[in-house]
Order: structure tokens, then sequence, then C-alpha cells
């Protein structure tokens, strides 16, 4: 869920007017951890121990441990993605060390990952990774690069697609190591009029992929079903729940992350204006295709009230009412992608 808040008195909105506006254009995140970065917007989830600020190397040092809950460095992203957005992400990664079926019940490889979540999913008590495609305990909503050091059938690098409703699709490079020591720079680009999920990698600098033209490889999500993403994230996944006992995967790896930038769509609304119409409060903005609307008012910030609600088929102007406003309301727009 996307929430911004448009809060104002009715006695200092009757005298004065009105009010608040944002921009609707693309927005850009970028960390470089040249300060502590939880007082930038990110936050940790899970085992806190697995990330650390590193003030003088000026990176967040992570530690992937599969014996560990799930566990996620995340931002929020101020809106919602789904498969009608464009968006990026790119990122440095530098692994120090990496081991494999750690835990001798689990002696197969397991993944490392960085992207993409919907945080209320990813939370869930329910969700395990490596469950795969299955009702219960199955992913979703995810949009990550996941690498699987070794264990006999190739080290793979693999930029996936997890669909809301438990549907995973993989681009499946092998065998492609992520080398410790080295350096390595990922790009990925999602462009919705294709539905194209687009990779690209460097390692010290060099093109790095597979041939063709050292690359990797596009993952296509023609008639895929849709996602909702919320968050950035680096994803240091449990390996419960795990489809095929017989052939379950555990991890430890630790190493850095550096230099997190993106671009996603702008705040779900923009250019917000608010105004009373025969004692009727009124508040228009731009909204966005495909999202839900309500207008909400408080008067003590502890309970709010829906008073007027939207649904967008194609983005353009929308109006949200309260036709009994009262004495002194504050109000907010609230955003819900369906």
């Amino acid at each position: 869920m996307a929430m911004k808040k448009f809060r104002m008195c009715y006695r200092v909105c009757l005298a004065l007017g009105l009010m608040a506006a944002v921009s609707g254009t693309a927005a850009v995140f970028s960390e470089d951890f040249a300060a502590d970065p939880l007082q930038n917007g990110w936050r940790r989830f899970g085992d806190a121990s697995l990330f650390y600020w590193n003030s003088s190397q000026q990176n967040l040092e992570v530690t992937w441990d599969s014996s560990r809950t799930n566990s996620y460095f995340y931002r929020t992203l101020g809106t919602v993605l789904s498969g009608s957005d464009d968006f990026s992400l790119e990122f440095d990664l530098r692994l120090s060390n990496i081991a494999i079926g750690v835990d001798t019940n689990k002696p197969y490889t397991f993944e490392l990952a960085i992207g993409f979540l919907h945080f209320r999913s990813a939370t869930n008590a329910n969700f395990f990774r490596g469950a795969g495609i299955q009702a219960t305990y199955g992913p979703r909503n995810l949009i990550e690069l996941d690498y699987f050091p070794d264990s006999g059938f190739g080290a793979t690098i693999a930029p996936t697609v997890v669909s809301t409703n438990n549907r995973i699709r993989f681009s499946d490079n092998h065998p492609l190591e992520l080398t410790p020591g080295d350096l390595f720079h990922i790009a990925m680009i999602y462009t919705a009029s294709n539905q194209i999920l687009r990779t690209a990698m460097t390692r010290n600098g060099l093109t790095f992929g597979l041939p063709p033209g050292n690359t990797i490889h596009d993952l296509s999500l023609a008639g895929f079903p849709d996602f909702r993403l919320d968050s950035v994230a680096v994803m240091s996944y449990s390996d419960g729940g795990q489809s095929s006992p017989q052939y379950s995967g555990s991890i430890l790896a630790h190493g850095s992350v550096d230099n997190i930038t993106g671009t996603v769509p702008g705040p779900p609304f923009s250019d917000v204006r608010g105004h009373f119409d025969d004692e009727i409060w009124k508040v228009t903005f731009m909204g966005r295709s495909n999202w839900v609307y309500w207008l909400e008012r408080t008067m003590d910030f502890g309970s709010w009230t829906a008073v007027g609600s939207h649904t967008t088929a194609q983005t353009g102007l929308v109006i949200l009412q309260d036709t009994s406003p009262g004495r002194q309301n504050f109000y907010r727009i609230r955003g819900e992608r369906p």
C-alpha cells in the first residue's frame, strides 16, 4: 500500500483555500552508503545482525545465512510497481566468501538475492523462498537477482520474477560464477511495453555473462501473471520449507553491497488541490491508472474514516469529496493498487 498524507484544518482551509503539490514524474532513488542508511529511510527486518553499515568503507556488509529467519535490509519505494510500469535497479556486489551445504541435512545449493519485494508478502509467516510453486508456503511478489553457487549443476545467476499468485519465471544462466573478491555491477531493467526484464552485468568493469556476446539472457514475461512490489531489498532467505527435501540446500556467504540506484514511476498521485464548494470539501489530483483512492478524515489522528473513493481506469483527474466535513477535520489520500 502506498500512502501520502494531506492534512488541513477545516478553519484554516476555509480561510486559505488550499495547499499541496507533488511531482508526478519518474522517481530516482540512490544509496551510496556514505552516511548511515538507517537515517535515510532504510530498515532492517528479521535478523538485524546480518546487515552492517561499514562507515569507513562506505558500503553495506551483508551475511546471507539461510539458517536464520527471513531477513531483509529494505527501503519502501513510495509507490507500488506492477507489470504495467517501467522500472530499473542497479547495484554493486562483491562477495568475500561463500559456502553451501553448511547444514548437513541440506547439502545442496541455496540462493542469495537482491531486488524488489512486496513487504507484506515477504514478511508473511508462511513465506518460504525455497518452497517454489506451493499454495500455502510459496513466495509471491518478487523481482530479484538470485545467485546459486555450484553444487554439481553449475553456478547459476537467475534474474527471477514471482507473481502475486505464486507463478515463477527465471532466466537460467549457468555455469556462471560470482567469484569472491571480484566487483560485479548488476543492472536490471523492466519495460512494460514488451514485458521484458533485461539484466546486464560487468566484472571488474568488463562485460560479464555467457556467449553469444557475454550477456545475461533477457527474461520475457508475455502472458505471465501480474506482480506487486513496494520495496527494494537485500534478501537473506531462510532455507526452511523447501519443496524437495531430498535436494534441500543451505548457504552462508559474506560480502558487500554498494551504489544502489533505481528508477520507478512517480507518486501514485500528484498536483493535489483542496477547496470548499457549497460546504463540500473537495480534493482534486492527478491519479494513475489501475489505482484505487480513498479520501479519509480524522479529528485526532488516532482513527480515520473513509468519506469518498474512486478507481481510476486511466491516468487523469480524480475528484474526491466529503459532503459533511464538520468543523475541524484533517484529511489524507490513501492509494492502493488492487
